[in-house]
């Protein structure tokens, strides 16, 4: 599905790479540890912590438990954040919350304070793609790809079997 206006910023083997670097940088800030919890926020944000978790497993012994955050992103004030499973003991891990894009940091910034009830011992972000349009307290620990764009233009990313890339729009 393109777009008139679109411009591919990542193509799918430039979206691989970035992968592979931000899982070496996660390993190599967290090489200490047993665990790691990767939270991605649904859709694309669950994807791309499922893509880090296989390049995790590929390249280090720890063990990466995988959470699905969902969070109405239209009215993130009254949305209820769920997490699944809901059995996971985040108490004392690190916790490394991963969605595609990084806009603002509103979506981030309370989806943060669910993470903070539970105790975890450390909390990052990652994100494959930041726009630095930085209207909350919250910035990326590990980043595929910063981008300085405009308020008026969107970024979408395509996390699919059929197509994996980046757009401006």
């Amino acid at each position: 599905m393109t777009h008139p206006h679109q411009n591919q910023i990542l193509d799918q083997q430039q979206i691989r790479q970035k992968i592979t670097r931000m899982a070496y940088e996660m390993y190599e800030h967290n090489f200490e540890e047993k665990e790691l919890v990767l939270a991605g926020i649904h859709e694309n944000g669950y994807i791309l912590a499922q893509m880090l978790t296989q390049e995790l497993q590929k390249i280090s012994g720890l063990s990466v438990t995988l959470l699905e955050v969902t969070i109405d992103k239209s009215a993130p004030v009254e949305s209820q954040v769920t997490l699944l499973p809901d059995t996971i003991d985040l108490a004392g891990k690190v916790v490394i919350v991963v969605d595609d894009v990084l806009n603002t940091g509103r979506i981030l910034a309370y989806t943060l304070a669910t993470f903070l009830k539970h105790a975890p011992r450390k909390v990052e972000i990652a994100t494959l793609v930041d726009r630095r349009h930085k209207l909350f307290p919250v910035s990326a620990s590990y980043t595929g790809y910063s981008l300085a764009t405009t308020l008026h233009e969107h970024v979408r990313v395509v996390l699919q079997e059929s197509e994996v890339a980046a757009y401006l729009i």
